[in-house]
């Protein structure tokens, strides 16, 4: 089975990378991050409208810099333990949940890992939590890691 870990790159996604590393049994890791293309999100930033398109078979700006914040993820898994972990950066066509929840079907994950707030900022607000709503939809276990204590 496959652990299948969502990273945005927000220090509660770090936490959640730290956490499953600790302590869940080693398995093969996916560390998945979610992204749109920018025209996708016109309907909640239409300022962005002005920004360039990619040609047919160019990588979107928004892949790449989910492949890289994915590496990154990748690399802090391990950094913390981790040994087999692989990333992924997958085009949202709808909810980031609905992503979350898809791969992890497709993967048949033993369990997904996810911070408890990340980097949605004002999209969170109106959509609701990626985390309660991966919870609620998924039909596999959810570990949800809150922020570490603040000393």
């Amino acid at each position: 089975m496959t652990v299948l870990i969502a990273f945005d790159g927000s220090d509660d996604a770090r936490a959640a990378v730290e956490y499953a590393a600790r302590h869940l049994r080693a398995e093969p890791t996916v560390i998945m991050t979610v992204w749109e293309p920018l025209l996708a999100q016109l309907g909640w930033a239409p300022l962005a409208a002005a920004a360039p398109v990619a040609e047919p078979g160019d990588k979107y700006e928004e892949e790449k810099q989910a492949e890289r914040l994915a590496e990154q993820g990748a690399e802090i898994a391990g950094a913390a333990g981790l040994t087999e972990v692989t990333t992924r950066a997958e085009r949202g066509g709808g909810p980031v949940w609905a992503a979350i929840v898809d791969v992890a079907d497709e993967l048949n994950a033993s369990v997904i890992v996810t911070g408890s707030r990340g980097l949605a900022g004002a999209r969170s607000v109106i959509l609701g939590s990626v985390s309660t709503r991966v919870l609620h939809h998924a039909h596999r276990p959810v570990l949800v890691v809150p922020p570490p204590k603040q000393d």
